[in-house]
């Protein structure tokens, strides 16, 4: 039986320590390289030169949200967290002691106060039992800022990130509402740097180029190179078979791909963001599967749900994941 494909953090501690991309075979037909394959290398990006930065840590201050401009009188000493997301950002500024709640799924780090407060259809009445004097919201709940400013209570839309620049202007942000702008700013600076780190680590060992599949759940959901996990993805060299599958957008970056279409694009990595040790298995039974060439080559990988969908500090444990999967893979 196969097992799941997990993975070490060997490579991201010996790039920490030096430092403080495979065609079908096999007989299936071969397609010519589209214009995107070619494009794609493996690389860092270049900083944005219009990247915001931090304040000088005073108050009042005054941030752009996904909803426009907000203004935080004083520093906030109950802060409730309804995404995952910016949870672990604020405890990773220094600022967790300020969170008084968090919403259901916020269950990283261990100390964060996760509750039974939902981040997709917030209770304006379940929050106010927590006397909150900020409240920071996923764009999905914008609706509820309306009702939280009525009773009083300031809150901060903040969009899901589109890529790595946003994750670190967030990082940020979050130190310019909290008063932690210095934290905030160092650790934006780790995040980035580590993260390029990985990536410049595994470009200087591999040419780029390899295909891939990140299934997000049992529906075949995928992401293409819009989304943030996409950018990942890119900064490797790597090309997405999803991409071809949205070209008009209308699926938002999120098309559910058929299986039928899965064998056809022949992946040579395959990456699972749900399931268990069995769910690697399931994908190597799927019909005409074993002709794939990542289950061929025993590569498909079981991610950490959780890394693999949050856009904060632990993208680097991503990065890391994915270096590792395609250094293993190149050349073959």
């Amino acid at each position: 039986m196969r097992t799941a494909r997990h993975l070490s953090p060997a490579l991201l501690g010996a790039v920490l320590v030096l430092t403080a991309c495979g065609a079908p075979d096999g007989g299936e037909p071969e397609a010519e390289p589209t214009a995107q394959e070619a494009s794609h290398t493996c690389g860092v990006s270049e900083p944005d030169p219009d990247r915001p930065t931090v304040g000088d840590g005073t108050f009042p201050v005054t941030v752009t949200g996904a909803t426009g401009e907000v203004t935080i009188e004083e520093a906030p000493e109950r802060i409730v967290s309804l995404s995952p997301s910016h949870t672990e950002m604020l405890f990773a500024i220094g600022a967790g002691d300020q969170v008084e709640a968090a919403d259901e799924y916020s269950d990283y780090p261990e100390e964060a106060p996760t509750t039974s407060l939902s981040g997709f259809e917030p209770s304006v009445e379940a929050i106010t039992e927590y006397d909150p004097d900020l409240v920071l919201l996923a764009r999905s709940a914008e609706a509820s800022a309306e009702q939280l400013d009525a009773v009083g209570i300031p809150s901060l839309v903040i969009d899901a990130a589109a890529d790595l620049e946003d994750t670190y202007a967030q990082i940020r942000m979050l130190g310019d509402v909290t008063g932690h702008t210095e934290e905030a700013d160092a650790e934006a600076d780790r995040v980035e740097s580590e993260f390029n780190a990985i990536v410049e680590n595994v470009c200087e060992r591999t040419e780029g180029g390899l295909t891939f599949y990140q299934e997000l759940d049992e529906t075949s959901y995928a992401a293409t190179s819009d989304t943030f996990v996409g950018d990942v993805y890119e900064s490797f060299g790597l090309v997405n078979i999803a991409d071809a599958a949205d070209e008009d957008g209308a699926a938002g970056g999120y098309p559910q791909l058929s299986q039928e279409y899965v064998v056809e694009q022949n992946p040579d990595l395959i990456f699972l963001s749900y399931g268990d040790e069995s769910t690697v298995a399931e994908v190597a039974g799927r019909p005409a599967f074993d002709t794939v060439t990542a289950v061929r080559n025993d590569a498909v990988y079981l991610l950490d749900a959780d890394i693999a969908s949050r856009w904060g500090p632990r993208v680097v444990e991503f990065a890391d994941t994915v270096g590792q999967a395609v250094i293993e893979n190149a050349g073959r």
